[in-house]
């Protein structure tokens, strides 16, 4: 980021998108005294993470969303803007109507094998991981078989990340599954974070908070009208996709994004779980989510909730049109976005930054590690 001399400008800084990543910034420089527009292409603020209240239940429109951290200050950074429950991740998997429990630990394992023991456990995969055991694995499948076995790549991994990323595991690479975790205990906690939960009013009332007192625009595309926005601010912060700011011109960037079927239905328990994987690669979509159970059945205000929503979610490949999810971050898409990198290390107010800013999978606790990291430098420079 290159600095220039301050303009006559309307605005000290102009955040172009509204998620997570945006309404941290937008809060640390705001208090700092600094002028803040915040311009949103949707319709809502959130991005991603956006709940809406649908009969009491905080409905995640962009799938499952649970903040988990073992940073301290950034727990407490957020639990300064809305209360969290205790909501601890346990996803089930099904694989063709047999039940598992997620991560893979002891019950998974009695589930599979009937065995007790983590001793009768540990026998059967690192007999299965024999396959690979003297082998420099050249693909995910085989990098997975070498760390679990076959059993369990078959049951609950082959068939879930094909249908995620759209290809055989044999043509994935590596670094997709560089660790699986397994655990010789009986413990379905599936994030081994120490602070963890789902705000209880929703991801959308925690957005709020950070923004309050905070201009924001909905509905506005930056980049229909990139150089008059520019114009209005002395810094500009792009949490947009990184390719788009640059109108494509060394070529798209690769993602995958994920398409939803929701539906409210008048009965009060759908799967008795909040997530559940469909592991088979019959099976079209990924998961359902059913919302209720993130806040444990109950509204905001702890009333029991009657009838439920659930969201089916189908993974597919990205287009121009409709949301990025997950960067492809292959080798072809690494060099790719060093093109564009360089690119935008020449702009002299304009920083990129976020999941998509960046071409970055993030957490939510890393998403406001990496906003308040940049507030911090903005507010010193």
């Amino acid at each position: 980021m290159k600095r220039k001399e301050k303009n006559k400008v309307e605005y000290d800084c102009l955040i172009v998108g509204a998620g997570l990543f945006g309404c941290v910034l937008a809060r640390e420089l705001t208090d700092s005294g600094k002028k803040i527009l915040v311009i949103e292409k949707r319709g809502h603020i959130g991005g991603n993470i956006f709940t809406e209240d649908i009969g009491g239940i905080q409905v995640h429109r962009y799938g499952a969303h649970i903040f988990h951290t073992d940073d301290i200050n950034v727990w407490n950074y957020v639990n300064r803007f809305a209360e969290f429950n205790r909501f601890t991740n346990s996803p089930l998997a099904n694989f063709h109507g047999q039940i598992y429990n997620l991560p893979f630990n002891m019950n998974t394992f009695h589930q599979m094998w009937g065995i007790v023991t983590p001793e009768e456990a540990e026998q059967i995969i690192n007999a299965q991981r024999e396959e690979y055991a003297f082998v420099q694995p050249k693909n995910l499948e085989e990098k997975a078989i070498q760390l679990v076995g076959r059993d369990i790549f078959c049951k609950l991994i082959k068939g879930y990340t094909e249908k995620q990323w759209g290809r055989p595991c044999s043509e994935l690479p590596l670094s997709i599954i560089q660790r699986i975790p397994v655990r010789f205990s009986y413990d379905n906690n599936y994030f081994e974070s120490a602070y963890q939960g789902v705000p209880i009013k929703g991801y959308t009332s925690l957005c709020e908070s950070l923004l309050a007192g905070v201009e924001v625009r909905t509905n506005i595309d930056f980049l229909e009208d990139k150089e008059r926005w520019i114009k209005k601010s002395d810094l500009v912060i792009f949490t947009g996709t990184i390719d788009s700011y640059f109108d494509y011109c060394f070529g798209p960037l690769e993602y995958r994004s994920v398409r939803f079927e929701s539906e409210k239905m008048d009965i009060d328990n759908f799967q008795g779980n909040a997530v559940v994987n469909f592991t088979d690669l019959e099976t079209p979509w990924t998961r359902i989510i059913e919302h209720k159970w993130f806040n444990f059945g109950k509204d905001s205000n702890g009333n029991v909730v009657h009838g439920t929503v659930v969201s089916k979610e189908f993974s597919q490949e990205w287009h121009t049109g409709i949301e990025p999810f997950y960067p492809i971050s292959d080798e072809k898409n690494t060099k790719l976005y060093q093109a564009y990198r360089k690119e935008a290390d020449n702009l002299e107010n304009v920083v990129f930054g976020g999941r998509l800013g960046e071409y970055q999978y993030y957490d939510m606790d890393q998403t406001v590690a990496s906003a308040l990291s940049l507030a911090k430098q903005i507010i010193n420079r």
